[in-house]
């Protein structure tokens, strides 16, 4: 047949790009979770490692000069490239797989906020904010699979799919002079083990 050996490289061509996109969109979600986790429980964004079950917020001069703040060697800089200047982070690593943990958000007062939680195939199965649960003061219970316990009164549940959780929290700032005041309310946003009154923020 003409052209035979074109017909067979066009072939090998199209099966070999709808493997690459297979492995692509079934992969590419699970690395981009592990880089946060690395950055998160290995490197820290400058101030080392943070422990897991633990908030660490984006520091005020980080947030004000993320380009020429100086971070300890080997931190990740993945507060300090390509973020925005309109929202102060809150990011932490979950493990359930010990028993639930216990969210505490402040009073907003009408500040725009989101706590969004993403399993490890980078899911977003729920979100605490502004937009879902209003920018009231609360406590929310946070739960591995398989978690048969009582939800204590006045919390609300939130089931994860899997043990190990991403957290990232993004606080509005309206101006520089409100830097301050966001940081006060991102360190409100804290963690703590069911029936334990310990907070985890660093």
């Amino acid at each position: 047949m003409k052209h035979k050996h074109l017909i067979i490289f066009g072939g090998v061509c199209v099966v070999a790009w709808a493997f690459g996109t297979f492995t692509l969109a079934c992969f590419w979600p699970h690395l981009v979770n592990n880089i946060y986790k690395k950055a998160i429980l290995q490197q820290g964004f400058g101030d080392g490692p943070v422990p897991i079950n633990t908030l660490y917020t984006e520091p005020q001069k980080l947030f004000a000069d993320p380009l020429h703040t100086p971070l300890r060697p080997g931190s990740s800089k993945l507060m300090s490239v390509g973020v925005n200047h309109d929202t102060l982070l809150v990011v932490g690593w979950l493990d359930l797989s010990k028993g639930p943990q216990v969210l505490s958000v402040p009073d907003f007062s009408g500040r725009y906020y989101s706590v969004q939680f993403t399993d490890p195939f980078n899911t977003d199965f729920a979100y605490v904010g502004t937009r879902t649960t209003g920018t009231k003061a609360g406590d929310h219970l946070i739960t591995g699979p398989g978690w048969k316990g009582q939800v204590p009164s006045g919390m609300t549940q939130i089931s994860s799919p899997n043990n190990g959780v991403l957290v990232i929290g993004r606080i509005l700032v309206y101006n520089d002079s409100d830097v301050s005041a966001a940081y006060g309310l991102a360190k409100h946003i804290q963690l703590r083990p069911l029936n334990d009154g310990q907070s985890g923020q660093q």
